[in-house]
């Protein structure tokens, strides 16, 4: 199963290293990701995949949420097919 990482905030170090610590603790695998800077604001979109992980999507959502609160950013995660759908024009 494929994912949808999305991350939005103030910039600051260690949000990339932050979620990705996650995802690794999980055995999510990060495939492809892309970072934006507008000014001091912070975005990145991480396609993720589960084959090798036990967890589940939840789970795993659960996780990046309690991150996201300590660190001060949005953080969301979506199964591929729900992202997709969302996003059709």
């Amino acid at each position: 199963m494929k994912a949808i990482v999305s991350v939005i905030g103030i910039d600051k170090p260690g949000l990339v290293a932050g979620v990705s610590t996650v995802l690794a603790n999980h055995s999510v695998n990060i495939t492809d990701i892309s970072q934006s800077y507008a000014q001091e604001f912070f975005t990145m979109i991480m396609v993720v995949d589960f084959e090798k992980s036990k967890s589940t999507l939840k789970e795993v959502d659960s996780d990046l949420k309690k991150l996201g609160e300590k660190i001060g950013v949005f953080v969301s995660i979506q199964h591929e097919d729900v992202f997709k759908a969302m996003h059709r024009i």
